[in-house]
């Protein structure tokens, strides 16, 4: 399947870029999310019109995920969680307990921005998550996961 990119993928291509993905991705995300459009030369030509409208609108995007990124580069989260006596969880601390930490500092963070190459914390401590913020934007941020009181 040709697509044609309405915003920049990560690994795919920059707004513009004429691709070749598999039917499933391109019909199952790129074109609900709203970013590509089938390649015919009509949508190739209504692209090359609306490139200047296109990439100013990434750029605002990229502009505030860099001032969010910058907010929240080295920040500390603490998380609570209940543990056992030898520091192991009672379950786990995922995404979205790390999403509900943020809003309790008043940052908005999406749980598909959150990156956890080693899966759930199920231990106290101090580890280091990603955050994803756009294509050209990570962010690492500290997690202390504390014992409830």
């Amino acid at each position: 399947m040709n697509v044609i990119l309405l915003d920049k993928i990560e690994n795919l291509g920059d707004i513009g870029d004429l691709v070749s993905v598999k039917a499933g991705y391109g019909r199952n995300y790129l074109l609900p999310q709203g970013k590509a459009a089938l390649a015919t030369k009509d949508k190739i030509a209504e692209v090359e019109a609306r490139r200047a409208e296109l990439e100013k609108a990434a750029a605002e995007d990229l502009a505030g995920a860099k001032s969010r990124g910058d907010l929240i580069d080295g920040m500390d989260l603490v998380v609570q969680a209940k543990s056992g006596e030898e520091g192991k969880l009672f379950g786990s601390v995922g995404p979205i307990d790390i999403c509900e930490a943020f809003s309790k500092v008043s940052v908005d963070v999406e749980r598909a921005e959150v990156r956890m190459p080693d899966g759930p914390l199920r231990e106290l401590g101090e580890f280091e998550i990603g955050l994803h913020l756009h294509a050209d934007v990570n962010v690492t941020v500290k997690v202390k996961v504390v014992p409830e009181e």
